[in-house]
C-alpha cells in the first residue's frame, strides 16, 4: 500500500476509530490524543505489505493501550488506575469488537452529534467537531471562522473539557434531542466539504478526501432523516457543486473559474442525483438556506454555458438567503449575481456596502470579486491592484497564482495599450 492508500485508509478511519474509544472509555479529550498517536504510528510502520489485515482493529487496540497510559498519567493516578482495571460498563458505552464490521449509521455519525453536544455553544460545536471528525487542523477551523488560531484553539480546549464533564454516553440522541442538534451537526459538514472543494491554505486547490468524507457523511444524516429538507438540501448541495471539480484544475494546476470551465467535463451523475434531491425536497417542510443554495447550484449546474446561466433566477434566490440571514458572503455573491444581471457598476456598488464589515472586507473574496468587477468596467490598473491585493490575503498557493497571474495580464495589457 502506497502512503497516499495508507493517508486515506487513516482519514477514513480516525472518526471510526476515536468513536470506538469514547465509546468503551470516556474521556473524550484524552482519547483524541490517544487515538492521534496510533495514527501517527501507522503512518511511521504500515509501509509495503506491512498494513495489518484489520486496519481498525489494530488502531482500536493502539489507541486503547495508549489511553490507559495516559489515563494513568493523571494526577489521580491510582484511582484511575484502579478504575480503569475493575470498570464493569454499562452496554451503552461498550464499543463493538474490533474486528467486528460497522454497520448502520456508523460511530463516526454518533462522534458528530457527540460534538454538538447541548453544553456547547453552536460555534464550539462546529469547531470541536471539524477537529475530531473531520481531521481539519486548528488553523483551518480559525480560518473557516474567520478567527485567530490562538483563539480558535482555546475554543476547542474548552469545548473538549466540556465533553468531559457532562459523562454524555457514546450513543445515537433520541429524537427530540437529535432535532435539537442538527443544525449545528448540517453546518459542520457544510464547512467541511467547503474546506475540501476549495482548500483555503496549502499547495492544493482541493482536498478530496474532506469533500468526499462530507458527501459520505451527508449520505449516512440523509439516510437517517430522509424526510428533513434541509438534510436533503445539503447533500443535493455538495452533489452539485463537487460536480464541476474535475473542470476546475487546468492541466498545469492553474485554477479556472467557472465561466471558463469545460462544462463537458462535470459530473453528469452528481448533477442529476443532486437535482433530483433539491427536486423532491423544496415543495416539503420549510425552505432553509440549504435548499437555496442547492437550487442556486443547479441553476448553474443546468446552464449549457456561462452566458446561458438565468442571473435573474440566482439574484432572486440570494435576496431570499439574504433575509434569513446576515450572512456576508452571501451578500457578496449577491453582489456578484447582481452584475451580471444590471452591470458591473451595480455590483461595485453592492460590495462598496460590504467595505465597513469586517466579517469580510478583509477576507480575499471580497477583493476579488471587486477586481473582477472592475475589470469589466475597464478600470484595469485599480482591477490590477484589487488582484495583487486579494492575492496577498488568501493562504491557497493555487488561487495566490491565479490572482497574481490575472493582475500580470492586466499589466501587459496596459503595457501593450501605451507602447
Amino acid at each position: 500500500m502506497s502512503g497516499i492508500e495508507v493517508e486515506g485508509l487513516l482519514r477514513e478511519l480516525a472518526p471510526q476509530v476515536l468513536g470506538s474509544i469514547v465509546r468503551r472509555y470516556g474521556h473524550f479529550d484524552l482519547a483524541e490524543d490517544a487515538v492521534q498517536e496510533a495514527l501517527l504510528a501507522a503512518a511511521t510502520q504500515w509501509t509495503g505489505d506491512s498494513t495489518p489485515a484489520n486496519p481498525r482493529g489494530w488502531l482500536i487496540t493502539v489507541a486503547s493501550r495508549r489511553l490507559v497510559d495516559l489515563l494513568r498519567n493523571e494526577q489521580a493516578r491510582q484511582r484511575r488506575e484502579d478504575a480503569v482495571a475493575t470498570w464493569t460498563l454499562p452496554t451503552d458505552w461498550l464499543a463493538p469488537p474490533a474486528d467486528r464490521p460497522v454497520t448502520g449509521s456508523d460511530d463516526t455519525l454518533i462522534l458528530l452529534f457527540l460534538c454538538c453536544h447541548p453544553a456547547l455553544s453552536p460555534a464550539s460545536q462546529i469547531a470541536l467537531t471539524l477537529r475530531a471528525v473531520g481531521g481539519l487542523t486548528t488553523a483551518e477551523v480559525a480560518r473557516a471562522f474567520l478567527v485567530p488560531e490562538a483563539t480558535m484553539a482555546r475554543r476547542i480546549s474548552r469545548a473538549k473539557q466540556r465533553i468531559k464533564a457532562s459523562g454524555m454516553p457514546f450513543r445515537m440522541p433520541a429524537e427530540a434531542e437529535r432535532a435539537g442538534r442538527l443544525a449545528a451537526v448540517l453546518h459542520v459538514l457544510y464547512l467541511i466539504f467547503n474546506e475540501g472543494y476549495a482548500s483555503t491554505s496549502g499547495a492544493n486547490l482541493v482536498r478530496v478526501e474532506l469533500s468526499t468524507e462530507a458527501i459520505r457523511l451527508a449520505r449516512l444524516m440523509h439516510r437517517l432523516l430522509p424526510e428533513d429538507s434541509e438534510v436533503t438540501g445539503l447533500l443535493a448541495l455538495m452533489l452539485l457543486t463537487d460536480a464541476r471539480r474535475p473542470a476546475r484544475i487546468g492541466k498545469d494546476g492553474t485554477l479556472i473559474p467557472m465561466a471558463e470551465q469545460d462544462r463537458s467535463r462535470w459530473h453528469t451523475g452528481q448533477i442529476a442525483e443532486g437535482i433530483g434531491l433539491i427536486t423532491y425536497a423544496l415543495p416539503r417542510g420549510t425552505t432553509g438556506p440549504y435548499q437555496l443554495q442547492a437550487a442556486i447550484a443547479a441553476i448553474h449546474d443546468e446552464a449549457p454555458s456561462a452566458d446561458e446561466t438565468d442571473w435573474p433566477q440566482i439574484v432572486a434566490l440570494y435576496e431570499v438567503l439574504l433575509r434569513m440571514s446576515d450572512n456576508p458572503v452571501v451578500a457578496l455573491n449577491h453582489a456578484v449575481a447582481v452584475a451580471m444581471v444590471e452591470g458591473p457598476d451595480a455590483g461595485l456598488d453592492l460590495l462598496g456596502r460590504l467595505a465597513g464589515d469586517g466579517r469580510i472586507a478583509a477576507d480575499h473574496r471580497w477583493h476579488a470579486a471587486r477586481a473582477h468587477l472592475l475589470e469589466l468596467t475597464g478600470d484595469r490598473v485599480a482591477a490590477r491592484e484589487c488582484y495583487q491585493t486579494a492575492a496577498q490575503r488568501t493562504g491557497s498557493i493555487p488561487q495566490q497564482r491565479y490572482l497574481n497571474l490575472r493582475a500580470a495580464r492586466l499589466a501587459e495589457r496596459n503595457t501593450g495599450r501605451h507602447g
